[in-house]
């Protein structure tokens, strides 16, 4: 806003005008030309390291105007977080000049996400009189890459990996006229000047180029073969949705058994064909974010089952680029879209990477010479509450930050070691880097050290602090550990960088704070799968009172042993033994529920409970969802992680059916607990008095939903923040939202970054500047 007492009168009058947030690749400059033209200012505007400077000259009145119209009417890509205004002296030029970008200083502009095409960028490659037609880089300043091709700010061309494509005259003409929508569009081209698609054998030789590559990926698409075909952020392995022995090849060959995969459709219409799509679906399916959205499935869609196999939902998204859309146009089928790798590993981004990573995979290769700067992930949300529920936060949404109430030190956050995002703290804004996934391989180890590496570079950052998980083995602090021996420089200036250890749940309380902008101390139930708690055990069904400063451990589920400790993560019924034991001693071992599993392997966990060898004791809620699911007879083993909890979920009944007893007992010289005994022995009776299993399922949803509100309710608090991965869990959201908005409890739910833990990096970086004092 113009400062209090600014000059008034006719005299002419100047300003400088900072504008910070998401306002670079957006078309702001041409923006503010035309803006500043029409209100008859003289000056100039420019990208500089932290956003958009401004001088303007003209009437006081001209003047506040221009600094009033800023943010209401940026445009639509555009995220003005603050307008900062002040008088210096007049300079009396004689029109107002768009700049070349400002290099000095430090870099903490947004670098903004990337956008899927947009409608007239679509209208131009269909339409066959135009010089784009079939074109499959097309963008202007609404669309197109940015994130992936951006090599440091400010972002102009000479700084991203569309630097090797010199501009041809008519694409120069956009880029060059501020009333023209590709202005100073950094990834500008056409078929005469920019990248080229090429398609090579699954040996790599080549095969054709231009459309007639794509026309050979349409083709072998068709006929049911596996294209690796090369996005915004990395390969794609597409197989035609509808054909199951297509798919079931895909799922055999990337290793993946069951772990649903994501569907790519045409246009809105299609995807109602496949899922339920109201109207919070559809506007996230046709963003620019463009992410996967997790819907309901509508039933008879003609997409094999070996797609989703025992889930009720599909994951579905829009092309997010015009080769997407000319390959879907072409197919004019539903496509598998699953991430180009092999189970575990990291995305390829890389031709020639993809050839040797991907061999005996791909049926044929659709690359293009334009480079990608950084691996991306496709984006993945649920619909709750009538809004986005990220999951996973990657293109679209990645790396555009989160504000902060304070500036603070520059912190640089690891994450744990599932679903890994990195942070980086500056300022007042928290960059989120990109998920980077789980870190159990080495190919996977050595994407998350270029990830921290990327993320500095970009910034050109140097950390007061680096912020980590608690748990000493993960992969995260075992890097951090190693840093002295690295052998890269900059990898090893970081070996004596203050680090500030978070605990796991506090990072996830801290979190879903720091989206919401709250300070003050909160209750949070932060539920998920397992966190190294502050008294070395296992945590993970915490009820935390705190913020970032600090917290108090409230209330926790009471504790059963893990028998294998991480391998019950695949295997519920090593949870329901823990649970049965701890409930029934060794008798309960003998429950029908273990009938199906071996004697040698219910002998060895036996004597696990028994002695407590290999059996940590948890208080997790995710270890709990797995041994109920194994228990009411849905899922004894386990593909994936979250698979049995995921069953579960949707095997439960709408509806009101009562809820399993959780009483709340008050323990002695530590934290109450949820009597988790007491819910299994109404389970094991109500699976006796052989009760439906949907049934039994909502039962055990609603227990956990009303126990916590009557917690909260008991300590007439008047806030409740949900974090964690089990607050990915729909029916328990819903559940616990319609319990405290009757009790008039105001629920603070993600939606900035995912409850799991690709959120966590958030929280350690505000535990860190809290720490330090910002």
């Amino acid at each position: 806003m113009v400062q209090a007492g600014a000059p008034g009168g006719r005299a002419p009058v100047r300003a400088r005008v900072a504008v910070r947030g998401a306002v670079q690749g957006v078309g702001f400059r041409p923006f503010v030309y035309g803006l500043a033209r029409a209100l008859g200012l003289v000056g100039f505007v420019g990208n500089d390291g932290r956003g958009v400077h401004v001088e303007v000259e003209g009437t006081a009145e001209a003047v506040a105007a221009f600094a009033t119209r800023l943010r209401p009417e940026a445009p639509p890509r555009a995220v003005v977080r603050t307008v900062e205004t002040t008088w210096i002296p007049v300079a009396r030029e004689a029109a107002f000049t768009i700049r070349a970008s400002e290099v000095d200083g430090p870099a903490a502009a947004t670098v903004l996400a990337d956008g899927a095409t947009c409608s007239a960028c679509l209208a131009e490659v269909l339409d066959p009189a135009d010089r784009r037609h079939r074109y499959p880089f097309t963008n202007c300043t609404h669309c197109g890459p940015r994130f992936t091709i951006v090599l440091g700010l400010p972002y102009d061309r000479a700084r991203t990996t569309m630097r090797a494509f010199p501009m041809c005259a008519a694409c120069r003409r956009e880029y060059e006229d501020p009333l023209d929508r590709r202005f100073h569009a950094q990834p500008v081209a056409c078929p005469a000047c920019g990248p080229t698609l090429s398609a090579r054998g699954p040996d790599g030789v080549a095969l054709a180029t231009g459309d007639a590559a794509l026309l050979l990926a349409v083709a072998a698409l068709c006929r049911g073969e596996i294209v690796a075909a090369k996005g915004l952020g990395g390969f794609h392995l597409l197989v035609d949705a509808g054909d199951g022995a297509a798919v079931s090849r895909l799922r055999a060959r990337k290793a993946r058994e069951e772990k649903p995969l994501a569907l790519m459709v045409a246009d809105l219409e299609a995807a109602r064909a496949l899922v339920e799509v109201d109207v919070a679906t559809a506007a996230l399916l046709a963003s620019p974010e463009a992410p996967i959205v997790l819907r309901p499935r509508r039933p008879g869609t003609g997409v094999a089952q070996a797609v989703a196999p025992r889930s009720p939902r599909l994951g579905v998204m829009l092309p997010a680029t015009p080769l997407h859309h000319l390959l879907l146009r072409g197919v004019l089928r539903p496509l598998v879209a699953t991430s180009g790798n092999r189970s575990d590993e990291p995305i390829c981004t890389d031709g020639d990477e993809a050839v040797v990573r991907l061999a005996g995979i791909a049926d044929l290769f659709l690359d293009h010479d334009r480079p990608v700067a950084r691996p991306l992930d496709d984006s993945v949300v649920a619909v709750a509450l009538d809004r986005a529920l990220p999951i996973r936060r990657a293109r679209g949404y990645a790396p555009l930050p989160v504000a902060t109430r304070r500036e603070g030190p520059v912190v640089l956050a690891v994450g744990g070691h599932l679903k890994v995002a990195l942070a980086l703290g500056l300022g007042d804004e928290v960059f989120g880097g990109p998920h980077v996934g789980d870190l159990d391989t080495p190919q996977a180890f050595d994407a998350f050290t270029a990830a921290v590496r990327d993320l500095l570079s970009l910034y050109d950052a140097s950390p007061s602090a680096i912020a980590h998980d608690l748990h000493p083995d993960y992969a995260s602090t075992r890097w951090l550990e190693g840093l002295d021996r690295a052998a890269e420089p900059w990898a090893r200036a970081l070996a004596d960088v203050p680090r500030v250890a978070v605990q796991h749940h506090h990072a996830h309380l801290a979190s879903c704070l720091a989206e919401h902008g709250i300070e003050a101390p909160t209750l949070a139930a932060t539920w998920d799968g397992t966190g190294y708690g502050s008294d070395g055990t296992i945590w993970g069904g915490e009820v935390l009172l705190g913020n970032a400063g600090g917290f108090e451990r409230v209330a926790a589920l009471s504790g059963f042993r893990l028998p294998g400790g991480d391998a019950a993560s695949r295997s519920p019924w090593r949870s329901a033994a823990g649970l049965l034991y701890a409930a029934r001693g060794a008798a309960g071992l003998d429950d029908g529920a273990l009938a199906s599993i071996p004697a040698p392997d219910r002998e060895v966990v036996r004597r696990m409970l028994a002695t407590g060898t290999n059996a940590p004791e948890t208080s997790s809620m995710g270890r709990l969802f797995d041994g109920v699911a194994a228990l009411v007879g849905i899922r004894t083993r386990c593909s994936f992680e979250g698979q049995a909890a995921m069953e579960l979920e949707a095997a439960a009944a709408a509806g009101d059916h009562g809820a399993y007893p959780l009483p709340l007992r008050a323990a002695e010289g530590g934290p109450a607990r949820f009597d988790v005994g007491s819910l299994v022995e109404a389970i094991l009776e109500d699976r006796l008095d052989r009760v439906d299993v949907a049934i039994m399922a909502a039962r055990f949803h609603d227990a956990l939903a009303e126990a916590l509100v009557a917690l909260v309710r008991s300590r007439s608090a008047r806030r409740l923040a949900l974090s964690g991965g089990c607050w990915q869990n729909l029916r328990l959201l819903a559940a616990t939202q319609a319990r405290c908005d009757a009790a008039g409890i105001e629920v603070l739910v993600h939606r900035r970054v995912p409850p799991g833990d690709g959120g966590i990096s958030l929280g350690q970086a505000a535990v860190a500047a809290a720490r330090m004092g910002g």
